[in-house]
């Protein structure tokens, strides 16, 4: 067991929102920069508001910071493959010039993340054909990520085709373990499958990105009572850091060390900074991983 290769980052995603662009817009660069540096994180991901890779790297490295990741919403099933291909190798020549280890890929065909619907009962599915072109296309996107020297990790999500287990488990068994690997989101598979655990433990050898995002569950069954959408039931504060929900990160934690683990693990908590103080709710983080998780491991 050890945590010497493991890299904890915080998302930038608890200041600003790409979903919802109007909120937290006055949190700029370097005030989500120095608050990730002030909470003693070693990194982030990249945000929608990001600049190109030149401004990006200075700021990121007067702080001693690191970049991790930057979301991809491929849309490979409705789109085609070609198409995709073209935007990803722009998205990955980016990532590259910063220096990050993934690219997150999110297949959005379909998607109602952004709609009003209820995200709690009409998530889109596939059909065979379009699981295959799924499959198929993201193992091509895998390999031009490997190009680049970085590794595509899939992001189950709510409000997509590729949400519960099962779906998960569909698309472990149909691509390339060479090309694509998993991102393990505690949150969303919670939220989906009310188990987080599960998942971890199934798919463990393909997880390369984790992010640790926890549930109030009590506001989560408002708003599955109430048919809220995925924007929605963020606002309403479904989601927060590790340490303020309902979820338990110790055995998350002590399994990835089991079985070596090595990459990011991300905190990821949407919610509206005007609710939820950005900073205040990262030292909240900061403050459970220390205690609670890194203490716990060197016992």
């Amino acid at each position: 067991m050890s945590t010497e290769m493991i890299k904890w980052g915080i998302a930038p995603i608890g200041w600003r929102n790409d979903d919802i662009p109007e909120i937290g817009k006055e949190n700029t660069l370097s005030h989500v920069l120095g608050d990730v540096y002030i909470s003693g994180f070693q990194g982030t991901e990249v945000g929608g508001f990001f600049p190109e890779p030149d401004i990006l790297n200075k700021e990121v490295q007067l702080r001693n910071l690191q970049i991790a990741s930057k979301w991809f919403s491929s849309f490979i099933v409705e789109n085609g493959i070609e198409q995709t291909a073209e935007e990803f190798h722009e998205h990955c020549a980016y990532l590259q010039a910063v220096h990050a280890d993934c690219a997150v890929v999110s297949e959005q065909s379909y998607s109602i993340q952004k709609e009003d619907k209820n995200v709690f009962t009409e998530k889109p599915a596939f059909t065979d054909e379009e699981w295959d072109r799924l499959c198929s296309g993201l193992n091509e996107l895998g390999e031009i990520a490997d190009s680049y020297g970085l590794k595509l990790v899939f992001h189950h999500h709510l409000g997509t085709g590729v949400q519960t287990l099962e779906e998960v488990d569909r698309l472990m068994d149909h691509t390339d373990p060479a090309h694509v690997h998993l991102v393990y989101d505690t949150g969303h598979i919670y939220v989906s499958d009310l188990d987080y655990m599960t998942m971890l433990k199934k798919h463990m050898p393909r997880i390369k990105h984790v992010h640790f995002k926890d549930v109030r569950k009590v506001v989560m069954k408002t708003c599955e009572d109430e048919n809220k959408s995925f924007l929605d039931s963020f606002l309403a504060g479904m989601f927060t850091v590790p340490g303020d929900g309902d979820l338990d990160f110790v055995p998350v934690y002590e399994e990835l060390l089991k079985h070596d683990y090595e990459g990011w693990i991300v905190v990821e908590a949407e919610q509206d900074p005007a609710k939820a103080h950005p900073l205040e709710y990262a030292l909240m983080a900061r403050d459970y991983i220390d205690t609670k998780l890194l203490i716990q491991s060197q016992t």
